[in-house]
């Protein structure tokens, strides 16, 4: 049974369209205008949307614009006046799947519905087919839909199985480590170990030891041999994280690992052969920590030649309640609480945060949430203070030099297109963190445009 939104202010017209397609097998629910479909869309299911073209607010076409960002698994049939060939025109290149021309033949506008419902759910089943493919392949590991996202698990599966180094860059919390737990489980290394260790979280001389391994009496406490970590990986893949803070002292020993393909434990008189697979991972910037001299250049390029970039989640709008929703099933598992939904409330207050902390932020807050929620559902109350309660305060303008000061178009400008590239340029996600009309954000747009 396709379940059928229909948007048109004539109320008489949608009336007469309910009760036709209904007749036809159809589950119908109507609405005058496009902000209470979008609401609708929001909370709510549809195989197929019906909209008319000319309506008081957002447009047929603004609809089908913002629909194509928000909702584009929903197509859209938009109604036209008969002959209105550029209006036709405008609707398919907004996203429209089909127009139907005035007045409405019941007949047509169903055969028309029957195959929109066809296609969406082609569309979904090739959906379903990706992400059980991701699943077997991912497993939960990179978890997300968005653009970035797909693209990074491609990237994922196209070099697992290199033998070249790879530097996994990005913001604290992002979830470089899961990217290279995913390297190394879809490699053909999968069986062997994964050794990971935090170049900033030891000594300079307990790191060199940890990482090369020592031979007995090599120091007053080596009273026993100990291999280190490139030997204990035996095959498998050695997973340096923050590499942007090891010693400069260590620096020249690892590039001779990575060069020779052999170690000398500290203390010994002769070199072992290792085979590794290396993976780094850094949150700072290397090429300035290059021109600074804190690390070097041969090495840096010596890790960098197959580079990634995991995305922070403020530019992954669209994978954040995914996310959460994932977190929830897994903590309430954990602390076998019924906690099964996230309130609508919450979820705005979700996407409206820049999640400085990225994933793993998100990650305690959910845990957070589900410790503390006494209902099945998530609310507000659950939330950590400042992400309940937060209010974007930065004007993205610094400085004191009267010279160096804009006008305060040019901030909204400004802070407007850096709201719009955090959503990912996803328009409706935007306007609604911005907390204006989608309409008044296309108008703004195209304002920056003419300028």
């Amino acid at each position: 049974m396709t379940r059928v939104l229909l948007v048109d202010d004539d109320a008489l017209l949608s009336e007469t369209l309910e009760l036709g397609l209904r007749r036809r097998g159809n589950t119908t629910q109507s609405c005058r205008n496009a902000d209470e479909a979008l609401r609708l869309l929001v909370s709510d299911d549809f195989d197929v949307v019906v909209t008319d073209l000319s309506m008081g607010g957002l447009s047929g076409i603004e609809l089908c614009s913002n629909l194509a960002e928000s909702r584009r698994d929903v197509p859209v049939i938009v109604l036209t006046a008969f002959g209105s060939y550029e209006a036709a025109v405008a609707a398919m290149r907004a996203g429209a799947y089909d127009f139907i021309s005035k007045p409405v033949q019941l007949d047509v506008l169903g055969m028309a519905i029957e195959r929109a419902a066809r296609h969406r759910a082609l569309h979904q089943e090739v959906i379903r087919l990706r992400s059980e493919r991701a699943a077997r392949v991912f497993g939960d590991e990179v978890l997300g839909s968005s653009p970035a996202l797909t693209a990074l698990r491609d990237m994922i599966e196209r070099i697992a199985d290199s033998e070249a180094s790879v530097l996994i860059t990005g913001e604290s919390g992002s979830g470089k480590e899961v990217v290279a737990r995913a390297l190394h489980r879809n490699s053909r290394r999968k069986d062997l170990p994964f050794v990971a260790i935090n170049c900033s979280a030891m000594p300079e001389a307990l790191l060199e030891s940890e990482l090369f391994g020592h031979a007995r009496g090599a120091f007053t406490d080596a009273r026993q041999a100990h291999a280190g970590l490139f030997a204990e990986a035996r095959g498998g893949t050695v997973f340096l994280d923050e590499i942007g803070d090891m010693p400069l002292g260590l620096q020249p020993k690892l590039l001779r690992v990575l060069q020779e393909r052999s170690v000398r434990p500290l203390g010994a008189t002769a070199e072992r052969p290792i085979d590794v697979r290396f993976v780094a991972a850094t949150n700072r910037d290397l090429e300035s920590a290059v021109e600074d001299k804190r690390f070097r250049e041969d090495l840096f390029f010596r890790l960098n030649v197959i580079r990634m970039e995991v995305p922070p989640l403020r530019a992954r709008v669209g994978d954040i309640l995914p996310l959460a929703q994932h977190f929830l099933r897994q903590f309430a598992t954990t602390a076998g609480k019924q906690v099964s939904t996230i309130s609508p409330a919450v979820a705005e207050r979700l996407l409206a945060y820049p999640w400085p902390g990225n994933v793993r932020e998100l990650q305690n807050c959910i845990e957070r949430g589900v410790a503390l929620a006494r209902f099945n559902e998530l609310g507000v109350d659950d939330l950590i203070e400042r992400i309940a309660r937060h209010k974007r305060t930065d004007l993205l303008v610094a400085g004191t030099d009267p010279s160096e000061l804009v006008r305060l178009e040019e901030v909204e400008r400004r802070y407007i297109l850096h709201v719009l590239e955090a959503a990912g340029g996803n328009k409706t996600t935007a306007a609604r963190i911005l907390g204006i009309e989608r309409r008044t954000l296309y108008r703004k747009l195209e304002h920056f445009e003419r300028r």
